[in-house]
């Protein structure tokens, strides 16, 4: 297939050209879009993390504009679930759950989307769903400089949640160019954006909170915005510019009828079983679900202890919200070492034992934090905890992209985006309930031996592959 600079990309994701200049490597080209992948998840995951610091401030500013009474119904519903669970009545306690309830939101958008986006891009290609997605984020970007009242805010995350399928769409690319050999390295690099993202991107915005601080309101939104809008714009020209399409015409999926297959997409039952991948054998349908559970249950327990994590450091140790930035910092600044230096380099066909050391790792950094009574050893526990957010999901995201047919990975890796988006929804709500109705002490035991479950069906994925 010929792309913009006269080569082309043949179906194993190598890249030819014409005898008079030679022949590059696949190996090369392979690399090449791994790093375009790398660069394009930075700059949208720096955009996306920098309203994250922000979020208290910014549901503060808007209590006092709202006028379309969504505000005070959404302050009732965190109202309620707080008397529920027993959380105290303080605004910064308040603040963290309400900005929950809008991340839970952001999450529920993206587990009914990532699928779709998905399998679009199966039929249509890679790059036009990326185009789309980002052009989407962009307009969520500029909906929320113009937010001035809280209703606009959130159709700005409405739009943004709607259209963050390129993450998913990244991990596709990742599939359609690498061989079983690179494709942990491509799924490290992925997980190091994410890791880059979520260390810097707080950073700026907190950097933005500071010098607004004493401005005009309205400031303290629209340049963090303006901010997250130059970057997704940026991450747009640099995608249509430097990424080629990695799934040719030739291999996609020829006809795909979406309204047969809308309940499918967001039919929870559905997508564990994975009912919308038509290649996929009986003996690959159970090994593909299997994944899928683990991944969910592993990430529902994740997600939920990690929310609760800022209670627990501001109870237990009084931790500021400055000292809290600089814990998430040192969590972000391990992992990215892990993934650069460790987990990119894993020998293809180890995933599920790498995985299951990770699992295993973090069972007694979740004990470790139930009983801490000094910083010394809850640092101790923090980094055990860094391994293993370094290690398991890119090792679970590179064994599902084992599976389905070529024309069907958009698919496979949407399922799956949408499995942990619907795990981030859900966790958060669940551990909060424990943490508030029964302590510290009882969330995190719970947690950590809960997490057998998930390390037993990754056990034996690897017992089984290794026969």
């Amino acid at each position: 297939m010929k792309t913009r600079s006269g080569k082309t990309i043949d179906q194993n994701g190598g890249e030819t050209q014409k005898a008079s200049t030679g022949k590059s490597s696949s190996k090369d080209v392979t690399d090449k879009v791994f790093y375009i992948v790398f660069i394009s998840l930075i700059l949208d995951l720096l955009a996306f993390t920098v309203i994250l610091p922000l979020l208290p401030a910014l549901l503060d500013q808007y209590s006092h504009k709202d006028e379309s009474g969504l505000y005070a119904a959404l302050k009732n519903s965190v109202s309620s679930f707080r008397t529920l669970v027993g959380a105290p009545d303080t605004p910064r306690w308040n603040s963290v759950l309400f900005g929950g309830l809008i991340g839970s939101l952001f999450s529920m958008l993206q587990f009914l989307t990532s699928p779709i986006i998905g399998a679009a891009s199966d039929v249509y290609g890679r790059r036009p769903l990326m185009l789309l997605c980002l052009i989407g984020i962009a307009v969520s970007y500029v909906l929320w400089a113009l937010s001035n009242n809280f209703l606009m805010f959130v159709i700005a995350r409405i739009v943004g949640g709607i259209s963050k399928g390129n993450v998913s769409l990244c991990t596709a690319i990742v599939t359609d160019v690498s061989t079983t050999q690179k494709r942990g390295k491509g799924m490290a690099l992925v997980g190091i954006a994410f890791s880059i993202g979520f260390v810097f991107g707080p950073s700026i915005g907190a950097a933005f909170s500071i010098l607004t601080k004493d401005g005009d309101s309205s400031v303290s939104y629209v340049i963090p915005a303006l901010f997250s809008l130059v970057l997704a714009l940026a991450d747009l020209i640099f995608v249509y510019l430097y990424l080629e399409e990695t799934l040719p015409s030739g291999k996609r999926l020829q006809s795909k009828n979406f309204v047969h297959h809308a309940f499918e997409y967001i039919n929870p039952i559905s997508l564990f079983k994975f009912s919308s991948v038509e290649k996929l054998s009986r003996a690959e349908a159970s090994k593909a679900q299997n994944i899928g559970i683990t991944y969910f249950i592993y990430l529902f327990i994740y997600s939920g202890l990690e929310f609760t994590l800022p209670f627990l450091m501001h109870h237990r140790f009084e931790y500021s919200s400055m000292q809290q930035g600089k814990m998430f910092f040192y969590i972000g600044t391990i992992m990215a070492l892990v993934q650069g230096g460790y987990t990119r380099r894993i020998t293809p066909g180890k995933e599920a034992k790498i995985a299951s050391h990770g699992i295993l790792i973090l069972i007694p950094s979740f004990l470790l934090m139930a009983f801490a009574t000094n910083t010394w050893l809850m640092y101790a526990a923090l980094t055990l905890f860094s391994f293993a957010s370094a290690t398991v999901v890119p090792c679970l995201t590179t064994l599902i992209s084992t599976y389905g047919g070529d024309n069907e990975k958009g698919t496979i890796m949407g399922i799956f985006r949408s499995l942990g988006a619907l795990a981030r929804a859900l966790g958060p709500i669940l551990a909060s309930t424990v943490y508030w109705g029964f302590g510290a002490h009882v969330c995190y035991i719970i947690g950590g031996l809960c997490l057998t479950v998930p390390l037993f069906q990754v056990f034996q994925h690897a017992k089984i592959n290794s026969k």
